[in-house]
């Protein structure tokens, strides 16, 4: 554990000094601040929330200057307290550090930056003087110690990192305060800007993103979330028609040799972000899947009155327009194997296989079960060729899918269009305790779905091998454990029968042919998914991997964001033989693994303003077909929507013993 010297946090004065008046310095867990990068120190740390200090010889002056620097670059001008407030003090505490007198004293100081903390109008400047005021207030004689001499103080080594609590949330650490700015500056161009320096998917992500980034949002204190995702959509479907941005090879600013390939396998989310980022990089890039068009899960799994496939194709035509080439039909095991792709030249490998195989429900006839029954994942695929008018497919009775998640939630909402009579859902646990995206679950219930929870198959009742009913059991949820997850178990004697013509189990996902890519040197771990280690490298060097082969079943941003990390680390892995250190990747694990972001809204008196929806077809009207049921804002409600950001910024900063390592951003 890291010994804290002095320091406050959260309006705690921590001092282990000698002489010092508290000794409970120690009391407050640090994990992994020892060092900041191998070697390294971390002498000091600085936040929105106070202050900690593990070297006393560290200039705290200098530690000041360069966090209320970093405030002031930051600060969007809005307001004056936190446009001349900072700049003020930054320069105040500047001249102090360069022996020089300072304009303002301690005293003005202190003043200046109760102003910026009380009357600024957002996140950034309510919490940039925290920490100064908590050293001022606790610690002045250490400042005045530092500035008797009149001299220079020596410049220390370090970094800041700006962020917001939906920053940290989002998978793909998207700028969100700084794409709303942009909309209501009125330039929704550089607004995709800065979505498009993560992925190349925004108008798909801002249809089917399960907003963890809204989750995070502290407006949800006041009233509720902004509507991000409903701003992210509004932004993607302004770039259509004669003025959409144009891809071309020409957008790379540093095209590479012909002889720097890199395939990658699977078109889905992971394989579409990792391949656009490649090309960015300047790579000649192959995309391998066994489909017959691109988008993966995203094309197969979300049905059309979620996600347009136009939409998604439009996207994922990106990468042709940046140089990539799609080689379609081709599945790895069957067509081509890691050494042939090494063979042909290419440079390095990235898997992005996604989990396309359902998982059983291990129950009482399930083997018997030949008609009507179906494993969401099969059942999506029908849903999708028949959207496509390659099969059509039709129910008819009641459908019962088993699972809780999208998937499950996608399954009985096509159920419901395809004419089945009455759609139920099956969940073991409790509505509360179900993973799927909680509108889901809404639009599901505004749809006519019937949920049944605390339920679970027990048997499935077959006739001549078609699926007739399915025999439940009542479970019973125990107390919350350490993790206030609650466990379930059957109620014995609690069985009973439902009819049904249709069976979808949508209950998990696993990787497809597991043993023939073992076979080509890629091992599996416990959970039979692709094992990568911390840079997303496989057992086998040269190839990478990631998304929900990795992961498990996941969500389409999450697969986005190990697209772009492998891209990165390939790169390194090419060019360099190794994968270089990412500080700003390293300040996120010092923030999340020590849950220094805070979970409240610094109080500030805010106006209520509720969240602009995306329009909606009526579900009368929407259950009776696959087009798509939510509609994009129109500018005007768009601009409403940003006016509710509370721009949350947050600044931390490091001081270390060291240079930090450069890396990349």
């Amino acid at each position: 554990m890291t010994q804290v010297v002095y320091g406050v946090w959260d309006g705690v004065a921590y001092d282990a000094r000698a002489g010092g008046f508290d000794a409970r310095a120690t009391d407050y867990a640090l994990e992994n601040f020892d060092e900041f990068d191998e070697g390294n120190a971390i002498r000091a740390f600085i936040a929105d929330r106070g202050f900690f200090v593990f070297d006393p010889t560290v200039s705290l002056v200098d530690a000041l200057f360069h966090y209320l620097k970093t405030a002031a670059e930051q600060s969007c001008g809005a307001c004056t307290p936190c446009r001349v407030g900072t700049v003020l003090v930054r320069d105040a505490l500047d001249q102090m550090r360069r022996g020089l007198d300072a304009v303002l004293t301690l005293d003005d100081i202190v003043v200046l930056g109760e102003q910026i903390r009380q009357t600024s109008l957002c996140g950034l400047g309510q919490t940039c003087a925290v920490a100064l005021l908590a050293v001022l207030r606790e610690f002045r004689g250490r400042i005045e110690q530092e500035l008797a001499p009149g001299r220079p103080i020596p410049a220390q080594h370090g970094m800041a990192y700006v962020t917001a609590p939906c920053i940290e949330a989002c998978p793909s650490k998207i700028n969100v305060p700084r794409y709303i700015d942009y909309i209501r500056d009125g330039k929704p161009e550089s607004s995709l800007g800065v979505l498009l320096q993560k992925y190349p998917m925004a108008a798909t992500c801002g249809r089917v993103c399960v907003r963890y980034c809204e989750q995070a949002c502290r407006r949800k204190f006041v009233d509720e979330a902004v509507g991000i995702k409903t701003l992210k959509r509004y932004v993607a479907d302004q770039q259509s028609g004669p003025h959409a941005l144009k891809f071309t090879r020409d957008m790379i600013r540093k095209p590479l040799a012909d002889g720097m390939r890199v395939a990658v396998v699977g078109a889905g989310p992971a394989g579409i972000s990792c391949a656009y980022h490649l090309l960015l990089r300047g790579y000649h890039v192959d995309v391998f899947d066994k489909a017959s068009q691109a988008g993966g899960m995203a094309q197969i799994g979300i049905p059309s009155y979620r996600l347009p496939k136009d939409t998604l194709a439009l996207e994922t035509d990106i990468i042709v327009d940046l140089g990539g080439r799609f080689l379609f039909e081709q599945r790895l095991g069957r067509d081509f194997s890691i050494d042939d792709l090494f063979a042909r030249g290419y440079r390095a490998v990235f898997l992005g296989l996604g989990c396309q195989q359902g998982a059983r429900l291990g129950v009482a006839g399930e083997d018997l079960a030949h008609g009507g029954y179906f494993s969401g994942i099969d059942f999506l695929l029908k849903v999708h060729d028949h959207v496509d008018g390659i099969a059509p497919l039709a129910l008819q009775g009641e459908v019962v899918v088993v699972g809780g998640g999208n998937v499950a939630m996608d399954c009985v909402r096509s159920a419901i269009r395809l004419g089945a009579a009455k759609v139920h859902v099956v969940y073991r646990r409790t509505l509360a305790d179900m993973p799927a995206d909680p509108a889901e679950i809404e639009a599901a219930r505004a749809e006519g779905v019937e949920f049944h929870v605390l339920s679970a198959p027990a048997e499935i009742v077959t006739e001549h091998g078609k699926v007739t009913g399915v025999v439940l059991t009542k479970m019973q949820a125990s107390e919350p454990d350490a993790s206030g997850r609650r466990s379930v178990k059957p109620i014995p004697g609690s069985e009973t029968a439902m009819r049904c013509d249709v069976l979808i189990a949508a209950i998990g996902q696993q990787v497809e042919d597991g043993p023939l890519i073992e076979s080509d040197g890629i091992a599996f771990d416990r959970w039979r998914c692709v094992a990568t280690d911390r840079v997303l490298a496989t057992s086998r060097p040269g190839v990478f991997a990631g998304g929900d082969c990795v992961t498990g079943p996941s969500t389409l941003v999450y697969a986005m964001a190990a697209g772009l990390k492998a891209a990165r680390n390939i790169d390194d892995w090419i060019q360099r033989g190794s994968v270089r250190f990412f500080k700003r990747s390293r300040m996120r694990k010092l923030i999340a693994d020590n849950h220094m972001m805070a979970n409240e809204i610094v109080a500030a008196p805010v106006r209520n303003a509720y969240r602009v929806h995306n329009p909606e077809i009526d579900p009368e009207l929407r259950k009776h077909m696959f087009g798509e049921v939510e509609q994009t804002i129109d500018a005007r409600a768009a601009y409403a929507e940003t006016q509710r950001c509370m721009r949350c910024y947050r600044v931390y900063s490091v001081v270390t013993k060291h240079p930090i390592p450069e890396g990349a951003a």
